[in-house]
């Protein structure tokens, strides 16, 4: 309806500019042939009509181009503004200044379409900006907090009075610590190569219950410690997708659920068909969430509980990295959730597609 819409704007301006153009020759026309009448007034009119025509034309002409040379320059005094105007948004764009916001109104059309392409990417650019400051504030946040624990017990080790005991407390704490380091390089790393779309991912048809029964066997160490009780209701579902980025995925929503599900809890991993689609349902019995945690579960580095994600060594990154994943594999993924009442995410990927 807009494309439309500016066209007959466009067809419409056209219209104008032509009788604006006709409208100029006519006055021109008519100048010429009132100051030749009154200058034969007093001179008196040649003895050829012919000639007098040629007179009126040549007059005519001269006033029509004097018209529009007058007209073109207070046009160009006011493009040249506008141009000025456009030259200091680029200037202070370049400078780091993104709260750039030009005025379109009373401007042609042509010059809209750059004010509002300099408007945009100004918005655009200072989203970037604070994108990245919060990226940076967060990963120094995060680094920060291992690296004080470190120092800190490291400090205290050098006490010659400590028991055996405490010594090998402080130093699980620091291999402790020196993980969640290593754990959040490694998954920044991760999430940084699959928005970079850098590396190309082999697609191969595979069937995604068995690979789920593999990513629980793998986990049980985790959810056994807990007493978690983990129940399967898995259809024979076929797939076409990366199988080790999908693996990732059930890895990081199963560790998820298990980390925030209480001791005897319950989780249930459901896998149906749904028409073109494989849906898969990781439901747990644990913390739940709240509806504005809802909303910004997948964002980098935001984390629902503080508290329980800092003593369980997350970092905030692991549900970016699955809803990064889906998308490259063109699926959803969502989630269902209330505190106290347990948390449920669904994640639906495309089927393979049938063999020719």
């Amino acid at each position: 309806m807009r494309k439309t819409g500016n066209w007959a704007w466009k067809i419409l301006r056209e219209i104008l500019q032509i009788i604006a153009l006709f409208a100029v020759l006519a006055v021109s026309w008519t100048a010429a042939t009132y100051l030749t009448k009154a200058v034969y007034a007093k001179t008196g009119a040649p003895s050829s009509a012919y000639v007098t025509q040629i007179i009126d034309l040549f007059l005519g002409v001269v006033i029509f181009f004097l018209c529009m040379m007058l007209l073109g320059l207070m046009f160009k005094h006011k493009q040249m503004a506008v141009l000025n105007a456009m030259t200091d948004a680029m200037r202070r764009i370049s400078q780091g200044d993104f709260n750039v916001k030009m005025e379109e109104h009373k401007l042609p059309g042509e010059f809209k379409m750059i004010v509002n392409g300099i408007n945009d990417m100004a918005e655009g650019l200072g989203r970037m900006e604070t994108m990245r400051q919060d990226f940076i504030s967060n990963v120094s946040h995060e680094i920060q907090s291992p690296l004080t624990s470190i120092r800190g017990f490291a400090r205290a080790l050098r006490n010659p009075r400590l028991t055996e005991e405490r010594r090998n407390h402080y130093l699980e704490i620091i291999e402790g610590e020196s993980r969640r380091l290593s754990q959040l390089s490694d998954n920044l790393l991760k999430l940084s190569s699959l928005e970079g779309d850098r590396t190309v991912f082999e697609m191969q048809p595979y069937r995604l219950d068995g690979q789920l029964r593999a990513v629980v066997l793998a986990s049980e160490p985790q959810w056994l410690a807990k007493r978690i009780q983990v129940d399967l209701e898995l259809a024979e579902v076929q797939i076409r997708a990366s199988e080790d980025l999908m693996s990732q995925v059930w890895m990081n929503l199963l560790h998820n659920s298990i980390k925030f599900t209480p001791e005897g809890g319950v989780i249930t991993i459901e896998l149906k068909a749904d028409r073109e689609a494989a849906v898969v349902t990781i439901t747990d019995t644990g913390i739940g969430m709240s509806e504005a945690d809802q909303l910004r579960i997948f964002e980098r580095f935001y984390k629902a509980d503080k508290s329980r994600n800092r003593s369980a060594g997350g970092s905030g990154l692991g549900l970016s990295i699955v809803k990064r994943i889906v998308d490259i594999h063109q699926g959803t993924v969502t989630v269902q959730s209330r505190p106290g009442e347990g948390s449920a995410f669904t994640v639906s990927v495309p089927l393979a597609p049938p063999p020719e």
